[in-house]
């Protein structure tokens, strides 16, 4: 799993790339929506940040423009995420949980999921 903290703006770039697989530095910079767009250097820069962290790598080249896919995955990166989350709770889950229930965000088929999951992991153990 990665230890690559992200910005909000490079998890934009990553959701981006994650996505829509390999883009350029203007195809990353068009999925954001035209109110809140960041300019082509500032996506520009952050690029090549993500690339400093090895989280994105460069495929190719087109004309003068660079090619770039995630190497850091979708589920490596929200893992960490959470639990960055958990250890604001002291590596607790029932106060997340909780919240998730009472906000409503939390439906019964994410309940059957997770219990599909806890026991394809226990037996996976057992």
């Amino acid at each position: 799993m990665t230890k690559t903290k992200f910005t909000r703006l490079e998890l934009q770039i990553m959701q981006a790339l994650w996505d829509n697989g390999k883009a350029s530095i203007r195809e990353i910079q068009e999925t954001f929506p035209e109110p809140d767009r960041p300019a082509y250097t500032t996506v520009q820069t952050t690029v090549y940040r993500l690339e400093a962290k090895n989280a994105v790598r460069r495929v190719k080249k087109i004309s003068n423009a660079h090619i770039f896919e995630a190497v850091v995955s979708r589920n490596a990166a929200q893992g960490r995420l959470i639990d960055e989350l958990l250890g604001l709770f002291g590596g607790r889950t029932q106060p997340v949980m909780a919240h998730l229930i009472e906000s409503g965000r939390l439906t019964m088929d994410d309940v059957k999921e997770a219990e599909q999951t806890l026991r394809r992991l226990s037996k996976k153990k057992g």
